[in-house]
């Protein structure tokens, strides 16, 4: 069976760099596009820690690996692995860049090392290729209606 490894997705957010990083890097905008609502715990450097609240599938500590504010966020999750630290053998590699478009953001993420990891059976449904594929453009969804509120 071929797996693919890597995931990129591209969307133009109607808002100006800086909010929509906030908006990616904030724990309490983080908590609403990605998690349950709650605001979630980030250390916001690299070697820091991002504790993503998947609800029903469990806290997942991503290890941030690059910050460079506004326009790149870097960050290892182990998907397959609730509650456990990512590290550089049970995690993806996450890749947000930021790059002004006019008055706009254009957002990518590129989500990778999937063929390198070892999916328990159980966890391929919520953790695979197919199911990152299919859940980021509600992610990027949610975090460009946080980012187009003017009034936030």
């Amino acid at each position: 069976m071929m797996t693919s490894d890597r995931i990129e997705q591209e969307i133009v957010i109607d808002a100006p760099v800086e909010r929509v990083w906030s908006v990616l890097t904030d724990p309490g905008y983080v908590g609403k596009w990605f998690g349950q609502g709650e605001p979630i715990p980030i250390d916001l450097r690299p070697g820091g820690f991002m504790h993503l609240d998947h609800g029903q599938y469990g806290i997942f500590p991503c290890r941030i690996e690059k910050v460079d504010p506004p326009h790149v966020l870097t960050y290892r999750w182990a998907s397959a692995y609730p509650n456990e630290e990512a590290n550089d053998s049970n995690s993806t590699l996450v890749e947000f860049t930021l790059t002004p478009d006019g008055e706009a953001t254009r957002l990518r993420v590129v989500e990778s090392g999937f063929a390198a990891l070892t999916i328990p059976a159980e966890r391929e449904e919520t953790a695979g290729y197919e199911s990152h594929t299919k859940g980021w453009p509600e992610v990027l969804g949610n975090l460009r209606r946080y980012a187009e509120q003017r009034d936030a």
